[in-house]
């Protein structure tokens, strides 16, 4: 018999960690509100035919911001399902008049459908490093219902969750007290205060520990610092923490080309596989190590709660360009791509700084980016290094790009502020300052792996597609063996005009019209053409052949301007029409930061060129 199991709770109540340890799925973990938005769903691994579906976070059911609707509807959607059997509330030992609020009104909802509920203390593991208790029994009997322990970072108590929901419900549930059942909003309010009172944890040393941290980290002056020292650092560490592993990457394809080469003979065949294979798309794979290292730190930030201490640390500035500091973590989840950080912006109340925030999401310098920037910056900046690797010009280089977008981002911001400033009273700011947390490393590593494997499948067939297409127009009609003569040199010169005052020849032109596709594949394009024209030496880094090619200095730089400003992805423009709700947007910020970005980029590389 097939059965679902609905999954509730506040956001960072440790509820997606729970979902990836029941099911094995990697769903995204951030410890601040507003990234767990949408449904997601896996068979549990110890119970056969059973579903687990994880719900975005809520902090009740009366919707106030846009993720919170989205969140209240699927949850009383899940409680029509029949399928339902079970619904698990996850509670937050640390906080638990806010979380005992919601759980209060989840089972008065679930019980009026039937539903058997289950309540998971989760965060138990920060109540012993304290040597706190509290009284889940007591609280067991008050709510009628299971309490269960657990900790969903260490894995205690989940045999016993398991086992609970191995279980087949009663036919009809056991009633809950009366004061649950009958009571309304405000006063369930008064009742999730005094059950918190009465069971849950005694003493004030959680706030005193957070507190203690927090003086250092919300400092007017040492915060300020510390957050721009972990910002370089994060900017630097996808230099010299994925090196080593870009190296094994490099070393690794070129040994299995110099295997099967020289099996494949001279031919049709063997030139597809050095050029198109190993060229393009290899090219493009020696970059995934360092998406792997930025996933990895930014998720050590979130889980850690340090995210929501930089959003409270920006929302001064961000004010002045007409944003929140919740505009902050959806700019940020940009860094690792812009969808997700379309999505995050469903926690920002106001329509308008939502709004705003979508227009300064894309010049957030994504993933998708990151394999350009890094080819350029490996071109033009050497590998010099100070205090043991921990301070490098490649990475403060990187760290201006970066910097770069977000001023650009911050300066459309603030422009198109001004024009909505009449249209919408201000909302005030609020954030929830989760508790600091040591994050768990094996979920980390598996999401950082999972995101490296998801933009491998998801770039991968568009960069093997354009491979195959640009490597068939510049192999032929000749074969190969004059790349000027090729039906791709042809388009090239056609479109040359376009790119000449950014210094670029027709390669690069090639390389930039195809990158409307995905940014990414920019590298894939210009390795295959490079592979083309140096056949003979198909095993030479992609960055040695663009610094032999005679790419200038300025040239480089335009071309950097360019990626940093115009919108190139398609999949970024869907999104921002779905959640906004036409294409309007879209289609004007496609426009506008082509253009913008097209004029930024032959005024580097005029001035440059004066210099």
């Amino acid at each position: 018999m097939t059965r679902r199991v609905m999954l509730v709770g506040s956001p960072n109540c440790g509820k997606s960690l729970l979902f990836n340890r029941l099911t094995g799925l990697r769903q995204k973990v951030a410890n601040f509100p507003g990234i767990t938005i949408e449904l997601a769903q896996g068979a549990m691994a110890d119970i056969e035919g059973v579903t687990l579906v994880d719900y975005p976070g809520s902090y009740s059911l009366r919707a106030l911001s846009a993720d919170e609707t989205v969140a209240v509807q699927q949850f009383h959607t899940g409680l029509e399902d029949p399928e339902v059997s079970h619904v698990v509330c996850v509670v937050d030992v640390t906080r638990m008049e806010k979380s005992l609020y919601l759980t209060l009104q989840v089972i008065r909802r679930a019980r009026r459908k039937g539903k058997q509920v289950i309540v998971a203390a989760n965060l138990m593991d920060v109540l012993d490093s304290h040597g706190i208790e509290l009284d889940l029994a007591g609280l067991s009997r008050e709510l009628a219902v299971p309490v269960v322990a657990l900790s969903a970072r260490t894995g205690r108590g989940m045999d016993e969750l398991v086992e609970l929901l191995r279980r087949s419900p009663p036919p009809k549930p056991s009633r809950a007290a009366p004061d649950i059942e009958i009571n309304d909003d405000v006063l369930v309010q008064k009742t999730a205060h005094r059950l918190a009172q009465r069971f849950g944890p005694r003493g004030d040393m959680l706030v005193r520990s957070q507190n203690r941290l927090d003086a250092f980290f919300l400092h007017s002056w040492f915060g300020g610092l510390a957050f721009f020292a972990i910002m370089y650092l994060l900017f630097q560490s996808i230099f010299t923490g994925a090196a080593p592993a870009m190296d094994a990457v490099e070393s690794g394809l070129a040994a299995i080309a110099g295997w099967l080469m020289p099996l494949l003979g001279p031919g049709l065949a063997a030139d597809f596989t050095s050029d198109a294979i190993f060229s393009g798309v290899g090219a493009f794979l020696v970059f995934v190590p360092q998406i792997f290292v930025l996933t990895l730190i930014v998720g050590l930030l979130e889980d850690s709660g340090y995210m929501a201490r930089a959003a409270l640390i920006c929302h001064r500035p961000l004010r002045m360009f007409g944003l929140t500091g919740k505009s902050f973590i959806p700019m940020l989840s940009g860094v690792a791509c812009a969808i997700p950080g379309v999505y995050a912006a469903r926690a920002i109340d106001s329509p308008t700084k939502r709004r705003l925030t979508y227009m300064a999401i894309p010049l957030m310098p994504c993933s998708a980016r990151l394999p350009v920037y890094a080819l350029l910056i490996a071109v033009f900046i050497p590998q010099t290094t100070a205090l043991g690797g921990l301070v490098g010009i490649q990475g403060l280089a990187m760290f201006g790009l970066y910097f770069f977008g977000l001023t650009a981002g911050l300066l459309v911001t603030g422009l198109a502020s001004r024009r909505a400033a009449h249209r919408e009273s201000d909302v005030p700011f609020i954030l929830e300052m989760p508790a600091y947390r040591m994050p768990a490393l094996k979920p980390l590593l598996q999401r950082s792996v999972h995101r490296c494997k998801h933009f491998v499948t998801a770039a991968g067939g568009v960069i093997l597609g354009v491979t195959i297409v640009v490597w068939i127009l510049g192999y032929f009609p000749n074969g190969g063996a004059e790349l000027q003569y090729s039906w791709l040199a042809a388009i090239g010169r056609a479109i040359e005009p376009v790119f000449a005052p950014l210094g670029l020849d027709w390669r690069y032109g090639v390389a930039i019209l195809t990158s409307f596709l995905a940014r990414e594949v920019f590298v894939g394009t210009l390795g295959t053409i490079f592979g083309i024209e140096f056949a003979e030496q198909n095993m030479v880094p992609l960055v040695e052949r663009v610094h032999s090619s005679g790419l200038e200095l300025a040239s480089g730089v335009a071309l950097l301007v360019f990626f940093s400003i115009a919108l190139m992805c398609v999949s970024t423009m869907v999104i921002l029409a779905r959640e906004s709700g036409s294409w309007r947007l879209p289609a004007k910020m496609f426009m506008v930061y082509g253009a913008a970005g097209y004029l930024g980029a032959v005024a580097a590389y005029q001035l440059l060129s004066m210099l």
